[in-house]
């Protein structure tokens, strides 16, 4: 292991404290955390590191070390669920910076340094969100920024429409293309999501009632509501392996979606557009998915698309339903 670049004046530094969220990612955790040690901190230095694990089963936040970085490792007894933990951690930290940072990503050595000294210069002012370029093992981008969701990104999305006449149904992520350059975008993804303190607590954090899904661009929507929108640093690379944890789900993973964008659909579009989303989340996409499954002849997708869909038609008209406080995770992803 490699020894964190700490040049004389560090101290100087603005200081950034990381909050990561776990369950069950395995030797991803670990990967990441070496990276924070071993990444150059003179652009920002690293207080302290924060691990929320949700009740993970493969022993993943067992004997965790970050040398010259204190280390908190909270360990909850069940799911709560990936706002609520995040706010754990971040209850924990008292530095100008918060950096949310997924289990499944690595910092390139360079990648806090960056982000320091743009922090440092006039183009940071306007904004309280900031997020690094994603990219995969060969360090080719992938998906950075996202535009806010809308009824159009939804029916695109649910008819492929978004592929075939993109101009007119925009797909949700920005392709790498579109953000050749640090500027100004919608939000950022979660996987990298550096937030001023200030912002954090004057937003009372993430909204807990998002189980998993949205969380942050809800939270971003608000931030630019209050004056402080979201900026990509396209000069600050981490790479993300993508889904380690989501995708132990299976199809409980369209649930959580199902949830939390009609959640964020009612929260922030007009009456009539979070209905047409809810009629269309009922009507027009379970009957794709359910044709594609018979399709590939897949009769376990089938069975778990009915079962997804039955259990979101439930929670439609019980108390996780929109606007009221209660998870909306199945109960067996709760332990």
């Amino acid at each position: 292991m490699s020894e964190a670049v700490m040049p004389p004046g560090v101290g100087t530094a603005p200081a950034v404290d990381i909050v990561i969220v776990n369950w069950n990612t395995g030797p991803r955790l670990r990967a990441c955390l070496r990276s924070i040690v071993e990444a150059d901190r003179s652009g920002l230095r690293v207080a302290r590191v924060v691990v929320v694990d949700n009740a993970s089963a493969d022993a993943s936040p067992d004997a965790l070390v970050t040398p010259g970085i204190e280390l908190d490792v909270v360990r909850n007894s069940r799911n709560v669920g990936f706002a609520a933990a995040c706010n754990q951690g971040a209850a924990l930290c008292d530095s100008g910076l918060l950096l949310f940072l997924n289990p499944d990503t690595e910092l390139y050595p360079d990648a806090l340094r960056v982000l320091g000294d743009f922090l440092r210069t006039p183009d940071a002012v306007p904004y309280g969100i900031f997020g690094a370029l994603m990219v995969d093992e060969e360090g080719r981008p992938r998906i950075s920024c996202s535009r806010f969701p809308s009824l159009r990104i939804y029916v695109g999305k649910m008819t492929g429409l978004d592929r075939l006449a993109p101009t007119l149904f925009p797909p949700h992520h920005l392709r790498p293309r579109e953000m050749p350059r640090s500027g100004p975008v919608d939000q950022v993804i979660g996987a990298c999501f550096l937030v001023r303190r200030t912002l954090f607590d004057a937003l009372r954090g993430f909204d807990e009632r998002y189980f998993l899904y949205l969380e942050e661009v809800d939270f971003a929507l608000r931030a630019r509501q209050a004056g402080l929108p979201s900026c990509h640093v396209h000069q600050a690379r981490v790479f993300h392996a993508e889904e380690v944890s989501s995708s132990q789900l299976g199809a409980w993973r369209h649930y959580l979606m199902l949830c939390s964008r009609t959640r964020y659909a009612f929260a922030h579009w007009t009456r009539a557009e979070a209905w047409a989303l809810t009629a269309l989340s009922l009507s027009v996409e379970p009957v794709a998915r359910l044709a594609a499954a018979v399709v590939r002849g897949q009769r376990a997708d089938v069975r778990a698309n009915l079962a997804v869909h039955w259990r979101f038609l439930r929670w439609l008209g019980g108390p996780g339903r929109p606007g009221a406080r209660e998870a909306t995770t199945p109960a067996h992803l709760m332990s």
